[in-house]
């Protein structure tokens, strides 16, 4: 067990830049467009051809910024541009239902920022429109497709740290409270546990499983959203996530997974590129990977980006790495968590 532990797997496809190309259109130019487009154009052969937004204006300085080739006025717009093969939602969370449900109906794959949809049950929807018309749909959970998380991958499918038992994710940023902006306005689904908390919630999803249990307890922003929660999940083999999110405080942004053998660690951030250790059941620690790949903070989205091109030339319908029902999952658990806690729900 200690040689296994002390030479890692080497993670698989590290190099974005080997997927297929494909055109992409990104349907809403934001703060997350324009790091994801740019992400795409340094790290991979992918292209962003258009833009669409209700902003004429908008999609044209975007178009500007970024070097994309097209803009348009309108989303309707950008998913009938027959050059645009996947469509990158990336509106507010309380507008992906409608924009991927547009893009869906227009033939194209869809990469549709995290959370999916604000709840459970329209990612359902979502699910079911993209199975019906035959395309190609996924969550960006970016974390799922970074090196260091295949690391981790490959520990748990050998074993090697043995049966789960703990698990450990936070995510947490100082945000100042604004009734009117995105992340306070229950309108536009805000809260801590749709924005940052849902890669915690990932996370423990990605090691146990969906959980058999929830136990969430909060405080409340003045808007009624959630503004801080720490949950814990247990799953039906009696393994424990321990989460917390929080929109009132920076956290460290680490996840560990400790099984009976072995225990991982995450560097932080744990959502990016960073790196991992592995401790063996001593506390000494085995083996450090660091990522040396180059491609820090949200330039990581690249291999999502790439991850989705390799599906669709393989004729794939979803991602084998981050299943629709995980992605549905993750939003029940949210639910659950929000109903506990008493957010106000806008849907």
């Amino acid at each position: 067990m200690t040689d296994l532990l002390a030479a890692l797997p080497e993670p698989r496809h590290p190099d974005p830049r080997d997927a297929p190309v494909l055109r992409w259109g990104v349907l809403g130019p934001g703060g997350i467009a324009a790091d994801f487009t740019d992400a795409l154009h340094r790290h991979t052969r992918q292209r962003v051809v258009a833009a669409g937004s209700r902003s004429a204006e908008r999609s044209a300085a975007f178009a500007a910024a970024h070097g994309v080739e097209r803009s348009y006025d309108s989303y309707e717009a950008l998913v009938g541009d027959p050059e645009v093969d996947v469509v990158y939602v990336a509106t507010p969370h309380s507008e992906h239902l409608a924009h991927a449900l547009l893009a869906i109906a227009a033939g194209k794959h869809v990469l549709i920022e995290k959370p999916m949809a604000v709840t459970a049950d329209q990612a359902r929807r979502i699910v079911a429109a993209a199975r019906e018309a035959g395309v190609f749909a996924m969550e960006a959970m970016w974390t799922r497709y970074l090196p260091q998380t295949d690391i981790a991958r490959q520990l748990l499918e050998q074993g090697a740290l043995g049966d789960v038992r703990v698990v450990t994710a936070d995510f947490g940023g100082r945000v100042p409270y604004d009734p009117s902006s995105r992340l306070w306005d229950p309108a536009l689904a805000g809260g801590a546990l749709l924005d940052l908390g849902v890669y915690a919630v990932s996370w423990a999803s990605f090691a146990l499983g969906a959980p058999a249990g929830i136990i969430a307890t909060g405080t409340l922003a003045p808007t009624g959203v959630d503004e801080q929660v720490a949950l814990l999940l247990s799953s039906a083999d009696g393994g424990q996530a321990l989460l917390s999110t929080s929109l009132l405080a920076g956290t460290p942004s680490l996840a560990t997974i400790s099984g009976t053998d072995a225990r991982i660690e995450t560097d932080s951030p744990f959502w990016g590129p960073s790196g991992l250790k592995v401790f063996r059941p001593d506390g000494t620690m085995a083996a450090h990977w660091r990522d040396p790949y180059g491609r820090p903070h949200r330039d990581g989205m690249s291999y999502e980006a790439a991850a989705l091109a390799r599906y669709v030339a393989e004729g794939r319908t979803e991602s084998p790495l981050h299943p629709l029902s995980e992605a549905v999952d993750t939003l029940a658990t949210i639910d659950e968590a929000r109903r506990q806690v008493g957010a106000t729900r806008v849907e």
